[in-house]
């Protein structure tokens, strides 16, 4: 039996990102080869791209103060919540669960305090994620002329299990989703049902080595998984509301 070897290397030296940031030219001398898979954490892209917000500015609505006491939230976090969301899921002492505006059902629509250094900061997920993943791998094949894919990370909960895990937010020059659906199993039964949160997992294996607390890895490359299938972004992933069986 052939061996089989992934490698997760995290680029030493990173620098804390600061809006304006040219992420590509930071990773570009990381050694990249061709069908390397770059992760890179949720909070440097969005810093990278100014999504940082100040509470002081932010004028809660009359529903945004409603539901901070209700939540024992900060209005103006919650307000921020709401201007990201499309749908309250569940809405509770501590917890908001709700769809952001790119389909995700998370917490808090992604916007943290976590790693921001000014207190009355706060960060929100990128615009355009699976925008950001594209931008990021043109820019890193015109610098260090290697055709890599890119994952943007971020840290989830699952309604189901405890604990948080990487999931990709954006991905470019890879599939989000792998469709098995057709192929035999190794008995010959054809697979019906079978689809692999690829990007998804590319982002959880990369998290061993990047951390979600203090680590300072904000940026892994994955190595060994061969040529991509085909393009893809993270947009597959999202489940439709007409086939979530929990909303």
């Amino acid at each position: 039996m052939n061996a089989q070897r992934l490698e997760l290397i995290a680029p030493a030296g990173l620098p804390r990102i600061k809006p304006g940031d040219d992420l590509a030219s930071l990773i570009a001398p990381a050694g990249l080869r061709d069908h390397d898979v770059v992760v890179l954490a949720q909070k440097i892209v969005s810093k990278s791209e100014g999504r940082l917000f100040r509470l002081s500015d932010v004028t809660p609505s009359a529903r945004a103060a409603e539901l901070g006491r209700k939540v024992d939230k900060d209005p103006r976090l919650v307000e921020l919540i709401l201007r990201e969301s499309t749908e309250i899921v569940r809405a509770v002492r501590g917890v908001m669960i709700v769809q952001h505006r790119l389909g995700f059902v998370m917490a808090n629509a992604g916007v943290d305090a976590s790693n921001v250094d000014d207190p009355d900061q706060v960060l929100l997920l990128p615009a355009d994620p699976d925008g950001s993943a594209r931008r990021l791998r043109a820019r890193l094949k015109e610098l260090a002329g290697v055709e890599v894919g890119v994952v943007i990370n971020d840290s989830w909960g699952r309604a189901w299990r405890m604990g948080t895990v990487g999931a990709a937010i954006g991905a470019a020059g890879i599939p989000g989703l792998i469709d098995m659906r057709g192929q035999p199993d190794m008995n010959g039964r054809i697979l019906r049902v079978t689809e692999i949160g690829h990007a998804d997992e590319i982002a959880a294996a990369a998290s061993l080595l990047m951390g979600q607390a203090a680590e300072g890895r904000p940026v892994v490359i994955v190595r060994g998984l061969g040529p991509a299938i085909r393009d893809g972004n993270a947009a597959e992933l999202v489940r439709p509301k007409q086939m979530d069986l929990f909303r």
